[in-house]
């Protein structure tokens, strides 16, 4: 079954572990810049010493020394997942695997905030099909060793048909059919994504920002 990942994307850690309080069965933790930045390795040591596995999601991108670095101290800190920017290249992405030792590392391909026109901008060139460009970024991303990639479950059937079944996919943007979008522009369901091949589903404001955060929480996990 895919693994949920709930996105705590939260003012400061306090209210982030009061949350994780209120859901039985937590295994995944997403630590995000805002929250990073905020409360540092002490947050990841509690959620780790409470038997939660820490993502930490910050999607590095930078020179291949820097990014090996980072990637030497988050595995040195504990967490049991972390992101690289595909867009970093192949060398910094083999930097970062040769860096990372037993930690996995999966490459984030295109952002679910992209559509067609605004990842045009990034490439300063057009953009006729998305899922070509995150195919293209997988593949690089694979074949320098990362365990897998962050893609969008529009992309995940083709992502999947191309990689095989070995690397994980960990997928953002995970909506219920009666929930907005909000800033995301590729949205899918928990069940849409889970058929498609994702192994790991973030969901991070259909939680945290519901009215009844551990009745949402169970919607998602029956959902899957």
């Amino acid at each position: 079954m895919a693994e949920l990942v709930v996105a705590f994307d939260l003012a400061n850690g306090r209210e982030a572990l009061a949350l994780a309080d209120r859901l039985p069965g937590l295994r995944w933790a997403k630590l995000g810049p805002v929250l990073y930045v905020r409360e540092g390795p002490a947050l990841v040591r509690e959620f780790s010493a409470r038997g939660v596995r820490v993502f930490l999601d910050l999607k590095w991108h930078d020179i291949p020394y820097t990014v090996a670095g980072a990637v030497t101290a988050a595995r040195e800190l504990g967490v049991s997942l972390a992101t690289v920017h595909c867009l970093g290249g192949r060398a910094m992405l083999e930097a970062a695997v040769a860096a990372a030792g037993d930690l996995p590392l999966v490459g984030v391909t295109v952002l679910t905030s992209h559509d067609g026109a605004a990842f045009a901008q990034v490439l300063g060139r057009g953009v006729p099909d998305l899922g070509f460009e995150a195919e293209r970024l997988a593949r690089t991303a694979v074949e320098a060793g990362l365990r897998g990639v962050v893609a969008s479950g529009h992309e995940l059937a083709l992502l999947r048909a191309a990689l095989g079944p070995d690397p994980w996919m960990v997928v953002p943007g995970i909506r219920m059919p009666d929930e907005t979008a909000g800033d995301q522009v590729r949205t899918v369901t928990p069940a849409d994504a889970v058929r498609r091949g994702a192994t790991h589903l973030v969901v991070g404001r259909p939680i945290t920002g519901a009215a009844d955060p551990a009745a949402a929480y169970r919607r998602i996990l029956e959902a899957l």
